[in-house]
């Protein structure tokens, strides 16, 4: 049995393809697994929904038996709400390994998905704007307003999006350490681009050797 890793055939960690000439990763990182669990799953919700049916079970019980017996006969529904935050922070574990958010002078790349992996690539002119949110401890999400007409499943990047945003929805780094530094960075590296102007170039037809200098038309 050989070991195999899905992301081996990556140029760059996180990257579908090697960067073009002129770009450069300015930062990359990944969602805080237990702040993501938090924010995605509700774990703490779940662990209090069981910790009440836990109590109300308990309460009602002991007005026929004993509280020993009472308390034995709940512990049922504290397990299984162990058992069920155990499997949401599993989830959100391997959620937040599958997923590197990678900003460059140029764009956002997500690559995200624990099961199924797709890499998103936002250039910085297909970004209206971007909203920071933030949380006690530092972590937190930086949604992408984008322009045109591009629309995304709400569960195909899920949990990688901003919450209850649906039409459109809104692609995100979720529950990112050290957030506002990052959108800072993002902010400023975004503003630097857009602000390069854009060059194009037109191939101009060959002219004939005459042995003498063309002429510009008129």
């Amino acid at each position: 049995m050989t070991d195999h890793d899905d992301f081996d055939q990556e140029p760059i960690r996180g990257l579908p393809e090697l960067l073009p000439e002129g770009e450069e990763i300015l930062w990359q990182g990944s969602p805080d697994w237990w702040a993501l669990t938090k924010a995605s799953l509700s774990v703490r919700g779940v662990a209090l929904y069981f910790g009440l049916l836990f109590g109300w079970q308990t309460v009602s019980a002991a007005a026929d038996v004993p509280w020993a017996t009472a308390l034995a006969q709940s512990s049922f529904y504290l397990v299984l709400g162990a058992v069920t935050c155990a499997i949401l922070a599993a989830i959100g574990w391997c959620q937040a390994k599958a997923a590197i958010y990678t900003i460059t002078n140029r764009r956002v790349i997500l690559r995200i998905g624990a099961a199924l992996t797709m890499t998103l690539q936002f250039p910085f002119r297909w970004i209206a704007a971007a909203d920071l949110t933030t949380q006690k401890d530092g972590t937190g999400t930086i949604a992408l307003r984008t322009l045109g007409e591009t629309r995304f499943s709400y569960l195909m990047i899920w949990p990688h999006l901003r919450p209850w945003r649906f039409t459109p929805t809104q692609p995100a780094l979720r529950a990112i350490p050290k957030a506002a530094e990052v959108a800072r960075l993002l902010a400023e590296a975004a503003q630097a681009d857009l602000s390069m102007p854009q060059v194009t170039s037109t191939p101009v037809a060959p002219t004939p050797d005459t042995g003498a200098m063309p002429v510009p038309a008129e």
